[in-house]
């Protein structure tokens, strides 16, 4: 029995590893922004009391985040019942990967995007008070109120709160409690119809990995952007260049979304490789959700974009080339005649299929190391 049970323990751990890499090859390449909180960079709300209880007095904030690129933005949170931890790294993900399907957001996230774009900052203060026209207000809306009308609203669509309109404001006056409940209720109110997401701020090379020999024009590398390009940096060896399908040289004010890269490397190269490096300016917009990268090991709030930044993203391309016989669906074809070769497969293509027959073999070994050992008890 104690022999099964380690034959079987084996197997899982093939089994268990095998698919870890394949899921690892299958997300290879796939990059989003990200970055951390950074409470020095937060707009301070006041206090609310969302009634009933249930979460006390909750201090509200536009809260600093600051991008890998040092770009800092304005978010609120998106999930009350989950405690804000500073020190996990967030990535960009899109709404349907909101870590917590039981909450309203995943019926509310319209809903939240027009609080966004209705809401502090996208609009001041003084565009916020022209918008209550009609409202009796006391002096206009003012900073404060702003940030914490709009966190309020944002929590009413995300987690089904309301504030507690006896009392909204628990340590504070009768003024910025009608100043608050009054722009709580033009965000939450019949205006609000919804903004759909945008998409993310993007920049991809494809594919992202080829291989060829010298002599060989390697590509094409297609850019796929949604932003504008700000640089490109090929470190390659003397006498490679970075070209178009002609073998013209190219340089940034030349690539945009769709253009087609290409590494030619001259017959006399020695082997090697050499890496080309994107950078493109982009925006990351209003309503763009932040989640914890390791929520599931070490939850954090969940944190939605609270106006539309300028950022910068990079995404870097590889090419190989060697003397050597190579398999076609590994190397880029050398040029006939001027046309271009057959593109190379990525690497998680090929790996997925070599992992399932690893794991199908295993399974194999298993099976036999089961009958022998049933015989031999």
């Amino acid at each position: 029995m104690a022999g099964m049970l380690r034959i079987t323990r084996a197997f899982s751990v093939l089994a268990g590893s095998a698919v870890a890499l394949v899921a690892a090859a299958g997300s290879a390449g796939a990059d989003s922004a990200s970055g951390v909180v950074d409470h020095g960079a937060d707009v301070a709300g006041y206090a609310v009391d969302v009634g009933d209880g249930v979460f006390g007095d909750l201090a509200t904030s536009l809260i600093g985040f600051r991008l890998d690129d040092g770009t800092v933005l304005g978010v609120y949170c998106v999930e009350i019942s989950t405690e804000i931890d500073d020190t996990q790294e967030m990535v960009e993900q899109p709404w349907e990967e909101f870590p917590d399907a039981a909450t309203p957001f995943a019926r509310n996230q319209d809903r939240i995007n027009w609080v966004l774009h209705n809401g502090f900052p996208v609009r001041e203060p003084a565009a916020l008070t022209e918008a209550l026209a009609g409202v009796q207000l006391n002096g206009g809306i003012d900073e404060r109120e702003a940030v914490t009308a709009t966190q309020a609203a944002v929590w009413h669509f995300s987690d089904g709160t309301d504030l507690d309109r006896e009392d909204p404001l628990p340590n504070e006056g009768d003024a910025a409690d009608a100043d608050v409940l009054a722009l709580y209720d033009f965000l939450t109110g019949e205006d609000n119809v919804g903004i759909g997401e945008q998409p993310p701020a993007a920049l991809s090379i494809e594919p992202d990995d080829l291989t060829g020999a010298p002599g060989d024009r390697i590509g094409p590398f297609t850019v796929d952007t949604s932003g504008t390009i700000a640089d490109v940096a090929a470190n390659l060896p003397d006498g490679v260049q970075l070209t178009d399908a002609d073998g013209n040289p190219l340089d940034a004010a030349q690539v945009q979304d769709g253009t087609e890269l290409f590494v030619t490397v001259p017959a006399d190269t020695a082997d090697g490789r050499g890496t080309v490096e994107v950078t493109a300016e982009t925006v990351v917009d209003t309503g763009r959700l932040f989640v914890g990268r390791n929520y599931d090991e070490a939850p954090t709030q969940s944190l939605i974009v609270a106006r539309a930044s300028e950022s910068q993203v990079t995404a870097t391309a590889t090419a190989n080339w060697t003397g050597t016989d190579v398999a076609p669906a590994a190397q880029g074809r050398a040029e006939d005649s001027g046309g271009l070769g057959d593109l190379a497969e990525t690497g998680a293509s090929i790996l997925g299929p070599v992992l399932l027959g690893a794991v199908l073999v295993g399974a194999g070994i298993v099976s036999v190391l089961f009958v022998r050992n049933r015989r031999q008890v």
